[in-house]
């Protein structure tokens, strides 16, 4: 089988390949991702048989991945889950890697594999899939946030953040006192993760509703949010996410 390995770590990466290379029968590495949109270009590219899979990763997680393929190969996830979800991959042809990686624990996948290969059954396809994931999405939200600010690591509380705006392939939060900072989530991760008082409002932007101080109409079904915050930032929303706003404000 030929294996892509996607992960944000690169130990993770380094001690992977370690371990796939004492099956040289079963499996050959043949590329190595370092985020998800890297991973997404190599799997359409060399349409690999089996993925080994992170789901925290920044660009793309891996959900998100998963959903932009075409053409589905098997499957296993590399990563701490709750114990729902690992029961749920037990009892599918996709299967799970606890970190730190183990030996023995791997042993059993390239088993697994092996044997779905040979039964013509490795990997689902899209619909089974993403039925699949909805089940696998985290259910705990975030209580805090923590972000690098030079050598330092902050834990922001949310209640201190005023909104999280995307800017090409980055995630920035902003504070109620006008400073920014880079995250390694993405829009859509947040979204899933952040309590309810945070609705997005656009496909770049997600606001803390409790820091909101008016809200304008604006052209096209669109508004101008206009936040309590140091900057006084106005933000647009989405026309596709007008309707959301309004029926959350109960305007």
């Amino acid at each position: 089988m030929e294996a892509l390995l996607i992960d944000d770590e690169p130990l993770a990466l380094r001690r992977l390949a370690s371990l796939l290379s004492q099956y040289p029968a079963d499996v050959r590495v043949v590329g190595q991702a370092a985020n998800g949109q890297e991973g997404l270009a190599m799997v359409r590219a060399l349409r690999p048989d089996v993925i080994f899979l992170d789901i925290e990763m920044p660009l793309l997680n891996g959900f998100e991945l998963l959903a932009q393929l075409e053409e589905m190969p098997s499957v296993v996830f590399t990563t701490a889950y709750d114990h729902y979800a690992v029961q749920a991959f037990e009892q599918r042809s996709i299967d799970y890697l606890l970190k730190p990686i183990e030996s023995a624990r791997l042993a059993k996948t390239i088993a697994r594999l092996r044997r779905t290969r040979q039964e013509q059954a490795a990997g689902l396809n899209l619909d089974d899939l993403g039925q699949f994931l909805q089940h696998l999405k985290p259910a705990e939200t975030l209580r805090s946030l923590s972000v690098k600010s030079g050598d330092k690591i902050l834990l922001l509380s949310l209640s201190d953040i005023s909104y999280f705006e995307s800017q090409e392939r980055y995630v920035f939060v902003r504070t109620v006192q006008g400073q920014q900072h880079l995250t390694n989530y993405t829009i859509a991760a947040l979204e899933e993760k952040l309590p309810a008082q945070f609705v997005r409002i656009s496909r770049s932007c997600i606001v803390n509703t409790l820091h909101i101080n008016n809200l304008q109409r604006y052209f096209g079904g669109k508004f101008l949010v206009t936040l309590t915050d140091r900057a006084a930032s106005c933000l647009e929303t989405g026309t596709a996410y007008g309707t959301n706003l309004k029926r959350l404000m109960e305007l």
